[in-house]
């Protein structure tokens, strides 16, 4: 079998490789590819059935993504929050740590997309080494998440290091990493790394599914190693039109992730971030599929329905207590009880 390092290198990066595949025509996508990185490894292009299908509006870009919006590039405001470069500290005992700018596939409707796979989120070592250190100042810290790009593209020893020097800092209570390379490049979770992440615990991951179609014999293996390990797995969906905007496709994907050992933990109304508009889902839209799952699905199995509005307020869970305020806008109230606006689609 291939390494991971084989299947990544494998991966398709230009429109011109998915038109020897498709009947498409690559001009309009380059300018699209251009601005933000198209990455699709091989067994994400497997699943791709045809065009415009779920897989291929996740990994394909669009030239929707190019049209004027007033989105933001930093939707989240993470910048007002990075003390320094590799770190946001949103929370008070908790924190971001930037240790990767890259992932195995990026997604078109990414919170970083701006950034990731560009040279704005490549952070060198020392700024790595910077983010580290100011963790270990910051006693009120008890929960750091690793994050990026993905950290799991990190070679072991990098990784490694990185874990257990946190590891050491005696106020972190809890480790956590985000990652989608289950679901775009399961082979990365090797017995090597499996065991190297166990060493570690305290320590959490969640997975990034987004349709049923995602959950293949690779990422249930993939995922079984990890729980064999001893590392609970969350799972992390984006509301998506096209991809998961239905009731039975998401019930469907709750009850597969259940069956991996994997906990739906959060439905996300997209992030604002610029070039995404065409992916946005009305919230009604989202509260009837929640909705949809009582009864049908294990309450283990019902994700909360989390919005993080722009400015860096910090996650609101949705639910119909949130009031309509004028034509195409919500009313929620932040967890400081300040009232904000959003867009209800």
């Amino acid at each position: 079998m291939n390494s991971w390092q084989q299947q990544l290198a494998a991966s398709l990066t230009r429109p011109e490789q998915l038109a020897e595949r498709f009947d498409i025509d690559p001009v309009p996508l380059r300018a699209v590819a251009e601005r933000y990185p198209m990455q699709i490894t091989p067994l994400t292009l497997s699943l791709i059935e045809q065009p415009g299908d779920p897989i291929w509006r996740q990994a394909v870009p669009d030239p929707a993504e190019l049209l004027p919006d007033q989105l933001y590039e930093d939707p989240l405001n993470e910048a007002a929050f990075a003390p320094v470069p590799a770190v946001v500290h949103r929370y008070p005992d908790r924190a971001l740590l930037l240790v990767s700018g890259t992932c195995a596939g990026y997604c078109r409707f990414c919170t970083r997309k701006s950034r990731v796979g560009r040279p704005a989120l490549c952070l060198s070592e020392q700024q790595v080494d910077e983010g580290i250190a100011y963790i270990a100042a910051q006693p009120e810290i008890r929960d750091v998440i690793l994050t990026g790009g993905d950290p799991l593209l990190l070679e072991d020893d990098r990784l490694a290091e990185r874990l257990e020097r946190l590891r050491r800092i005696r106020h972190l209570e809890i480790l956590r990493i985000g990652t989608r390379v289950p679901v775009t490049l399961p082979e990365r979770v090797t017995p090597q790394l499996c065991t190297l992440l166990a060493r570690c615990h305290p320590l959490y991951i969640n997975t990034h599914f987004n349709h049923p179609r995602e959950l293949t014999p690779a990422a249930r293996a993939a995922c079984a190693r990890l729980a064999d390990a001893g590392i609970p797995l969350g799972n992390q969906t984006v509301l998506l039109r096209g991809v998961n905007d239905d009731p039975e496709v998401m019930a469907c994907l709750c009850r597969g992730l259940l069956a991996m050992r994997v906990r739906p933990y959060y439905l996300h109304q997209m992030d604002l971030a610029r070039g995404t508009t065409h992916f946005r889902v009305p919230v009604e839209r989202g509260l009837e599929i929640i909705e949809s799952l009582r009864g049908r699905v294990s309450g283990l199995g019902i994700p909360a329905y989390m919005v993080d509005p722009p400015g860096g307020e910090g996650k609101v869970m949705l639910t119909r207590d949130c009031l309509a305020a004028g034509e195409g806008t919500i009313q929620v109230r932040s967890a400081q009880g300040d009232v904000i606006l959003l867009p209800g689609c």
